[in-house]
């Protein structure tokens, strides 16, 4: 028999209504999982990624596939694009939920319109592009400025490459629409122009490594171009200076290119971004899959390993989206 110490024993109706309460207790913990399932965002996202033999098209892919194991409910499409560019401009526009876009570029966005960028937030800091100068093994170019006169391919337009070649040409003394005879192709068709002979050299800025500058060393022999030279220029240049930062492309990530060296370059974050708009719930969500998909996406865009919960918070020039300070928040807790 049960005792009651410092007052009297219920009675019937009052032992009947604990009964009860107790009941409905128990119910809601057991059923507090269909009720978060219920919970969990569905619908559709689109995201903008890029050209398809370049590592947002790939990255976004990995993504996709690691959101559908977290949340099967919510389903996202990929849009291919041009590069950075695009990707903003299709998020300012309401074209895209989603997109990958390097800081630096998104810098320069908000330099030039900064009403419609004011809508733009980060759920995450993924990787670092590299730029890449690539040319032919035998080629005399040993610096950007020897560029001047050549054929050399500078990204597609809307790319966050032209706008990051344009920079790094202007860096070193030499205009791109006047003292080079700039070829806007993307990395789908440079690699084939340059081992056709019809480029002397080709800007690229990707993670590490890109499939394409990969393959084709494996049938041409080339070469990287430093460009840690032109930092100080840099500096010197518009708000996205900023978000530049001295690099070192490892011997292992063109091991058939580098000869062993490592190769002085300049590096700039990539960040996932989305608007102030989207659901709260989904950009938690979206950040979750990023953090969970972390080893996944790493085994085939390497520079994704690097994604952790210290780093990924770090996405200047853009606060975070309210859903995805949630996402950190809850985790740290």
């Amino acid at each position: 028999m049960l005792a009651f110490r410092g007052r009297r024993r219920p009675g019937a109706p009052a032992l009947l209504g604990l009964l009860v309460a107790l009941a409905v207790l128990a119910g809601a913990l057991l059923w507090r999982p269909l009720v978060e399932g219920e919970r969990a965002p569905s619908g559709s996202v689109a995201m903008s990624t890029g050209v398809s033999s370049g590592v947002y098209a790939r990255y976004g892919q990995l993504l996709r596939g690691q959101l559908a194991e977290d949340a099967p409910g919510l389903e996202m499409s990929l849009l291919s694009s041009a590069g950075s560019v695009q990707n903003i401009e299709r998020l300012v526009a309401g074209d895209a939920d989603f997109a990958i876009a390097s800081a630096d570029a998104l810098a320069a966005h908000q330099a030039r319109d900064p009403v419609g960028t004011a809508r733009l937030r980060a759920c995450a800091r993924l990787y670092d592009d590299y730029l890449q100068l690539v040319v032919p093994a035998d080629s005399p170019v040993r610096s950007t400025a020897d560029l001047e006169g050549l054929r050399v391919g500078v990204g597609q337009e809307q790319s966050g490459v032209i706008r990051a070649a344009r920079e790094l040409l202007a860096a070193a003394g030499l205009d791109m629409d006047g003292d080079v005879r700039a070829v806007r192709e993307g990395i789908d068709n440079m690699p084939r122009m340059l081992e056709a002979g019809r480029l002397d050299a080709f800007f690229w800025s990707g993670g590490l490594p890109t499939s394409a500058v990969t393959r084709l060393a494996m049938r041409k022999d080339i070469r990287l171009v430093p460009l840690d030279d032109l930092l100080p220029a840099l500096a010197e240049r518009g708000p996205e200076a900023g978000y530049y930062r001295a690099a070192a492309i490892p011997p292992d990530a063109y091991p058939d290119i580098t000869g062993g060296q490592t190769v002085n370059t300049i590096a700039t974050a990539n960040l996932l971004v989305t608007t102030e708009d989207t659901d709260p719930d989904v950009a938690e969500q979206i950040t979750r899959s990023v953090i969970n998909g972390r080893d996944r996406i790493g085994r085939e865009v390497h520079a994704a390993q690097r994604v952790d919960l210290r780093t990924a918070i770090y996405t200047q020039p853009l606060p975070l989206h309210p859903g995805a300070r949630r996402y950190y928040r809850s985790v740290k807790s």
